[in-house]
């Protein structure tokens, strides 16, 4: 028998590797935990507001509290995804899905999140607060991340009440049917002094959902970095949630 041409034996060598790669690829992408960020950019979000939560997503992504809470899940790495929102058919992706394993990963994702936050083409047309629109977005990110994730969370910034695009309820039924849980972050607005209760009644759902309610603009970091140990931890850590520091 003719030995077979080098060129022919590389090609199916490839062809090999290719298929092996297709098959561990999912497995690269497996994560304790997907979360979707979707921060408010309405215009009841003033720029001071914008600011920190631009600032507070990037800093408690690097901090030292949700650092070791993903090194000490069962995997030791989450998928972060961060979109901007306010009416319907107003969104900008800053970060794409970013898997999440060490302290270098966290850095640059927060970064980027520092630089690419609140773009200009979005404060040029942003509009009244969709939550709804922001829930289907969310609920999409979620259905496209890329391999898999023990526990998959939508994680909702905002300053107040569902005013525009399709009925809440509707959209927020819909991500929960897919087991998907809605948390809320709030910022203070003295506007709307009942956020918390509208947001626990309306928005969130899913297992152990909660929300999470600065008392004022300065406590807003705090409470983001502690929102997001509680997401990142096992359930078991929702009980010890106020004792993040």
């Amino acid at each position: 028998m003719r030995p077979k041409p080098f060129w022919l034996m590389l090609a199916a060598s490839l062809s090999v590797l290719q298929a092996a790669q297709a098959q561990v690829k999912p497995a690269h992408y497996d994560v304790d935990v997907a979360i979707v960020l979707a921060a408010d950019v309405s215009f009841s979000m003033d720029r001071r507001m914008l600011e920190l939560q631009r600032t507070g997503h990037a800093q408690a992504l690097m901090s030292r509290q949700v650092l070791s809470a993903i090194a000490n899940n069962f995997r030791g790495c989450i998928a972060i995804t961060y979109f901007e929102w306010s009416s319907p058919g107003t969104s900008h992706i800053v970060l794409p899905w970013t898997r999440i394993c060490s302290e270098q990963d966290a850095d640059a994702a927060g970064k980027i999140i520092a630089s690419k936050a609140f773009v200009v083409s979005v404060r040029k047309v942003r509009g009244g607060t969709s939550i709804s629109s922001a829930i289907n977005i969310g609920s999409d990110l979620l259905d496209q991340f890329p391999g898999h994730a023990d526990r998959k969370v939508i994680d909702i910034s905002a300053n107040g009440s569902n005013n525009e695009g399709p009925p809440l309820s509707v959209s927020r039924s819909a991500a929960l049917d897919k087991g998907y849980t809605i948390n809320v972050i709030t910022l203070p607005n003295k506007d709307e002094p009942h956020l918390a209760a509208y947001f626990t009644d309306n928005v969130i759902g899913g297992q152990n959902a909660f929300v999470e309610t600065p008392d004022q603009m300065p406590d807003y970091s705090h409470a983001l970095r502690r929102k997001l140990v509680t997401e990142i931890s096992s359930y078991d850590a929702v009980k010890d949630r106020q004792s993040v520091q």
